[in-house]
């Protein structure tokens, strides 16, 4: 089997709480504790969970728009997370983003010609002729016109924004695409555009996305496989067929439940999340979700669940279903 093109490993993001007139750190944000998966080339790779989960951290590690406080990164068999600042400009050139509000990541006072030459002029790509037509190319790929490259961000619609968003991505011919939320400030019927388009370009142009998303029918449309964040940290991880037909963790169970059905004739008993989710600053002891777990037994208060593979490819860390399935080996 050959070596996935994204390894991620013990990945932490602890951000210092300070205090006083000397800044005394007092305490830490644990926004990313632990997280660790593989990303194939060529696959999409969705995560969702609540707001505040470290869904957004993580993505922003991964292009070291935020450096981590531990773990290691390895792109295509390189650790990226080792890389000196010279390093990781060049190595964003095979690695983008697409982040989630098309308006604030796009300078105002930049043409849209500008903002998709700019890559290219960073990395040194082409001369001012091959740029231009470079710009007309991906402006046509992603289903705008010549004319849209003269044009400011403010005369576009959203969804025309977050194309410009993703034909920037594409400019240098990256391999891996980090999607932040990228339709979450999009009407419906224009999420529906975007995500086709994303659908054909990954086809076309053989990419690798990891789609961060707390929309759950939006991932499942998307995604391959799809991770299951809580608190920091993954709970479970499986192929997007086996997640949302048998969900192993019951965080992952009460979050399908609040997906909605298009039919007015359907009723289902909702199984709600009791409480807010806990501060990042203070997590509970054991399992974090316990706080909220409607099976929490003692166990979940002492210790942390082993990561266990149910099935192939179907991951979870949770004692109740351990303790179900005694049968199963915990993965080292």
């Amino acid at each position: 089997m050959s070596e996935p093109l994204l390894k991620v490993e013990g990945l932490k993001k602890y951000f210092p709480i300070q205090s006083g007139v000397v800044s005394r750190t007092i305490g830490h944000v644990k926004a990313v504790d632990d997280v660790s998966f593989e990303v194939n080339e060529g696959e999409t790779l969705g995560i969702v969970g609540e707001s505040g989960c470290g869904k957004s951290t993580t993505g922003r590690m991964l292009m070291r728009l935020l450096e981590p406080t531990e773990g290691t990164i390895t792109f295509k068999g390189r650790k990226i997370s080792e890389l000196s600042n010279k390093e990781m400009r060049a190595m964003r050139r095979n690695i983008q983003m697409v982040f989630q509000d098309p308006y604030a990541s796009l300078n105002p006072r930049h043409t849209i010609g500008k903002i998709l030459e700019e890559p290219l002029i960073v990395h040194g790509i082409g001369n001012a002729a091959e740029r231009k037509k470079k710009v007309s190319e991906l402006l046509k790929i992603v289903g705008l016109s010549d004319f849209h490259a003269k044009r400011y961000p403010h005369q576009f619609s959203g969804g025309q924004r977050q194309r410009v968003g993703i034909a920037r991505a594409l400019m240098t011919n990256p391999e891996l695409i980090i999607a932040d939320e990228p339709v979450s400030a999009l009407d419906v019927s224009v999420q529906a555009q975007v995500l086709n388009l994303m659908q054909d370009l990954q086809k076309e142009l053989k990419l690798t996305y990891i789609f961060i998303a707390h929309d759950l029918g939006v991932v499942r449309h998307i995604s391959n496989r799809v991770a299951v964040m809580y608190l920091g940290h993954i709970v479970e991880i499986a192929d997007s067929e086996s997640l949302y037909e048998e969900p192993l963790h019951p965080y992952t169970q009460a979050l399908l439940t609040a997906v909605p059905v298009p039919d007015p004739d359907f009723k289902r008993e909702q199984e709600l999340i009791q409480g807010d989710i806990p501060s990042p600053s203070n997590p509970p002891s054991g399992c974090t979700f316990h706080t909220r777990c409607p099976f929490k037994m003692d166990i979940c208060t002492k210790e942390v669940p082993a990561y266990f593979e149910a099935k192939k490819g179907h991951s979870v860390a949770c004692h109740l279903f351990n303790e179900e399935r005694n049968d199963i080996n915990p993965i080292n």
